[in-house]
């Protein structure tokens, strides 16, 4: 998120910034007092940082030309990280002739040139448009697996961590809150930060009544009632005393809507009225309101067209809400 912290602990990585406590190792060597030159780690900013009075293929060769490499291995060099990032036939533009996908390309042949152990990007495709943005994750993952050099990515938009990380590591007010795969971080979130940070997620507080073994994993079942009443059933691996107060965490897609009451016994099943409703395209959200005061919001998949659908979902409808306690995750605050 903005403001967190992620910025200084990349400048720490790259050796701008030193860290107060804790070790920093690149292969596992120490290099918390290292110099940033001699950490063989590079950075690409935001703002790509590009000289706009040099043409592409200069930009590429400055720091090569600055650790005095032989000509003859840059020009080699340069070309091979151009034809990398797909931009061969651009060596002699400058950059106010490039797109802004193109800068970005730029920036990361300059900084992949000097072949470095990691390398760092701070929010690289923030000041791209949205379908730009898009192709850009696209690429760089794409690019990433080729060179087989780690990327540090520093996002604050979740869906870009989930779509390029082969892990991801969430930070709030400058600690690590958790670290996983994107499947990890986001089916089984540690804190209720993390699962509301990383995608969408509703919240009922309230407290343990009891817990008990799942009888369909190796997981614990955690009953607990909210402030109004409601009785939630909810999975989860801590084991909560009774009486603690606790948060169940449902995923808006993972939560449904019937018009019909579902079968007796049902898990989490509540009267609920229809507030409002959004068509979003892939999607269609639905938030209704459960109980007096509180909203909830479902994500129901428009697998079919939507055009000629009468049935569909109004304000002011009541149906049943409901999840498996499977489908909801208990948490600490």
């Amino acid at each position: 998120p903005f403001g967190l912290r992620k910025t200084p602990a990349l400048r720490m990585i790259a050796g701008f910034e030193y860290p107060t406590s804790g070790e920093i190792r690149l292969r596992g060597r120490l290099i918390g007092n290292t110099p940033p030159y001699q950490r063989n780690v590079n950075t690409v900013f935001q703002s790509y940082a590009l000289f706009p009075h040099m043409s592409v293929a200069e930009n590429v060769a400055f720091g090569l030309q600055m650790k005095r490499v032989a000509r003859a291995d840059i020009e080699r060099r340069v070309r091979e990280a151009l034809e990398l990032v797909r931009l061969s036939g651009y060596e002699n533009r400058r950059p106010r002739q490039l797109s802004g996908g193109q800068q970005q390309r730029v920036a990361l042949a300059r900084a992949l040139v000097n072949q470095p152990a990691v390398l760092l990007l701070d929010e690289p495709l923030g000041a791209l448009d949205q379908k730009l943005r898009k192709e850009m994750q696209i690429e760089l993952k794409s690019l990433q697996q080729r060179v087989g050099i780690t990327f540090i990515f520093v996002t604050h938009d979740q869906e870009e961590a989930l779509t390029m990380s082969d892990r991801i590591a969430v930070m709030n007010a400058g600690k690590v809150l958790q670290v996983g795969t994107p499947t990890e971080i986001y089916e089984r979130p540690n804190c209720r930060f993390v699962a509301d940070f990383i995608g969408e997620a509703n919240f009922l507080s309230g407290r343990v009544r009891a817990v008990e073994r799942s009888g369909t994993s190796n997981g614990l079942v955690t009953t607990l009632e909210t402030g109004d009443g409601l009785t939630l059933r909810a999975q989860g691996n801590v084991q909560l005393a009774s009486g603690s107060e606790a948060v169940v965490s449902i995923r808006p897609e993972k939560a449904f809507l019937s018009v019909h009451e579902p079968a007796p016994g049902t898990a989490n099943c509540f009267r609920v009225t229809v507030e409002q409703v959004a068509y979003i395209g892939s999607d269609t959200r639905i938030i209704v309101r459960l109980g007096s005061e509180r909203l909830f919001d479902v994500w129901e998949q428009n697998s079919r067209s939507t055009l000629d659908r009468n049935e569909y979902w109004q304000p002011g409808e009541s149906g049943y809400l409901w999840w498996p306690a499977e489908n909801a995750l208990v948490l600490t605050e």
